[in-house]
Order: C-alpha cells, then structure tokens, then sequence
C-alpha cells in the first residue's frame, strides 16, 4: 500500500470517530471520555462479509448475536428469527454455537440480516449497545504466535531477558492465552502497580477456527477460517521474561489483557492483503504493520498448529504484533492508568480500551 493510501486509511478512521484525534497530543482525560463515541464501520471488501457481533441492549442483559450493518444498524438475530418463524441451527445467544453450526446457520444469519436492512426498520444502533468481545468466554486458551514480523523480533533482542535466541525459528513460535484474559472491545484493562507496571501493547489480528481439524493440509489451511477480529496480547513484560523461568504464559494471561472485537468480520467482506495492524497509546500511534509483513501467513500457522493438535471450532488465533511495543523502545514505555490503548485492523474495526487501576 503506497504513502498517500495509508495516510487516506488513516485520515478516514479518524474523521469516523468522530473527530476525537484533533492531533496527537489529545490528552488522556478527553480519551477516557470517549466511551460513547461513533464507532468505526469500514465498508466491506465483498458482498458476502457478515460483522457478526456479541451484544447486550444495555448493560447487564442478557448476550445476543447480532450482525452489524453498514448504516450501523443492529440486527438481532434471535428476534428476527422469531418474528419469522425461522428454527435457528444455533443457540441466538452464543457466538459460539453459530460458529458450530457453520454454512446452515451463516445462511440462516445472512437471509435474516439482508431482510432486516432491505425492510428500513427501527434497529438498536450499535452506539446505543453494549458490545461485548465477539467470543465472551473463549471455549478454550487462545492459541497466539510470537515473533511473527521480523522487524518485532530484532527490535526485542536487546531487552529480551533471554539472549539465547538470535534468529528467528525456522517453525512458528506458539504459546497461550489463559480463557480470563478475554476482554471486551472497549471494556478497561486493570492494572495492578503491587504486580507489574510494565503493561505494554501488541496489537494483532485474530482469526476464528471455523471447523474441526487435524493435520490440516496448508493448501487447505484457509477454508478453515471462519472469520477475523482485532485483537491486543496485552502484556506483563516482567512478568513473562523474568518472574517464572523465562516461560511466557503467566505474563501473558492476566485476567482482562485480551480485548477482542469490535465483532468477527466473515473472510467474504475482508481483504487480507491490504489489512494493516495498527495501535495508537492516546492517540499516538505506535504500531503500523501489515499482513504482508508476517512472517509465517495464517495457512503456515493453521498447517503447523493443527500438526498432531485437534483444532476445534470456535478456536481463536492470534497471528503476531508488528514492531513498535513499547520495551522495546529507548526508553522503554509502558502503560499507566488514565491512558487509552487503541487497535485498529484497517477494512474490519476499531477496539478501544482505558487501561484503570484495580481499587
């Protein structure tokens, strides 16, 4: 993508929220007030993308499934269902059974979705919800990759603990996620200073297992994909290389520091090639790096993970962060209550998260 289209990208997102990036020395306090905001709708690269949502009509009710329309526009798939007749494959209520249900209940969604929008009728406003991570409680740990642009694993050899790595793997590095980590789209990550402050940012694009799998061919890797999301491997920086024998998963998996969302965008209304991975720390942007910058492509790391290992549907993936975290940096940065972390993968949406302190 050349200078002058990124800029464009870049300049349209902004104007979208509503004019909230006046420059990049906003202040802190006028980005936590943003909660209510308009949310960034990218049109879609194809006819037959779905923005598939987890939602609530307010706080506190009950989860449903919700599809996102380019008006902004929420159709609850449960209530048009009913209002239809329609038996669903799935539970209305569970991304998690819609994925399970796979092509019938995409059908199902889609005719559901394309006669609530054709019909002009009142719909919630997806400013007006509660948007939830896509996945509110993952089935299983999230599978993330490490070290997956080349430039994020140079960047790290000087402040990495560990100094008996010099070049990167010849086979994708894979760790874990824990289920808490999971956190919602524009929800607070909690910081605690009495464990860490040294909470950094890695924006990355996730991808959903749209079917059970095992040793799945590379040539294949992609049918498997049911959809896309942003996503941010917050993480514990001294808490992964130094507490606990230089293993990552505990600095990795604190309860909150996994926001997902704004929804799954299905692979007919993404293009991938031209996506870019982006996070900005109170709008200052951080990271900008693209799909065709990593190092191991999603079919490599669905062959290589599916190597021997069930993958099942509903499965989440995180695929790498681009350079620019921040302990990495001289000198180092990190976050801090007040501050806002942003991610943002141009063509699917936009998750913003305050990072807050636990009382």
């Amino acid at each position: 993508m050349d200078n002058q289209r990124r800029n464009l990208l870049k300049a349209g997102a902004t104007a979208a929220i509503g004019g909230m990036f006046a420059g990049s020395h906003i202040a802190r306090a006028e980005l936590a007030a943003t909660d209510s905001q308009v949310r960034t709708i990218p049109p879609l690269a194809g006819k037959m993308g779905l923005r598939l949502a987890t939602f609530a009509p307010k706080a506190g009710a009950p989860h449903r499934v919700g599809v996102v329309l380019d008006d902004g526009r929420v159709v609850d798939v449960g209530v048009e269902a009913q209002q239809a007749k329609l038996k669903l494959a799935f539970d209305p209520s569970s991304m998690l059974s819609l994925v399970a249900s796979g092509d019938k209940g995409l059908v199902q969604v889609k005719a559901l979705a394309d006669k609530a929008a054709a019909g002009k009728k009142a719909l919630a406003d997806v400013n007006r919800v509660q948007l939830l991570s896509p996945i509110p409680r993952p089935q299983s740990n999230i599978y993330a990759v490490g070290w997956n642009y080349l430039e994020h694993f140079e960047e790290g050899k000087d402040a990495r603990a560990d100094k008996n790595v010099a070049a990167l793997p010849a086979n994708p590095v894979f760790f874990t996620k824990a289920v808490n980590t999971m956190n919602g789209p524009f929800d607070p990550i909690p910081y605690d200073a009495t464990n860490s402050t040294m909470t950094d940012w890695e924006a990355e694009l996730c991808l959903v297992i749209g079917r059970r799998g095992r040793n799945i061919p590379e040539d294949k890797a992609m049918d498997y994909v049911f959809g896309y999301a942003a996503y941010n491997d917050t993480t514990l920086r001294d808490i992964q290389q130094k507490r606990h024998g230089g293993q990552w998963f505990k600095g990795k998996s604190l309860d909150g520091h996994g926001p997902m969302g704004p929804w799954i965008l299905t692979p007919g209304g993404f293009d991938l090639n031209e996506s870019r991975i982006i996070c900005r720390v109170n709008g200052v942007e951080k990271q900008n790096g693209s799909y065709k910058q990593m190092y191991f492509k999603i079919p490599r790391v669905i062959a290589e993970l599916s190597r021997g290992l069930t993958l099942e549907a509903g499965d989440i993936i995180t695929t790498g962060t681009p350079p620019g975290v921040g302990y990495s940096r001289k000198p180092p940065e990190f976050l801090k209550p007040g501050d806002v972390m942003e991610t943002e993968i141009t063509g699917l949406g936009v998750i913003r998260n305050p990072i807050k302190a636990e009382a």
